[in-house]
């Protein structure tokens, strides 16, 4: 699931991959803004096939928390 969603996410945010790991911050450690953290929202609901409210959204604030939620959620 990690490699997944790291995949996903240097696509959406063009980031280094070496930078994305479980605890990079997608904000401060991946210079993530509002509109590229909707952008991912999206790519991750399209990709896994799931909806994920604003509300959870925006306590994800890990790549971490990204990839326990749709472990629960899948």
């Amino acid at each position: 699931m990690f490699e997944e969603v790291k995949e996903l996410i240097i696509d959406t945010l063009n980031c280094e991959e070496d930078k994305v790991t479980m605890e990079a911050n997608i904000f401060e450690d991946l210079g993530a803004d509002s509109l590229d953290a909707v952008e991912l929202n999206l790519a991750l609901e399209e990709k896994f096939g799931i909806s994920i409210d604003e509300e959870t959204m925006a306590g994800i604030k890990t790549v971490g928390d990204i990839v326990n939620y749709l472990e629960a959620n899948k």
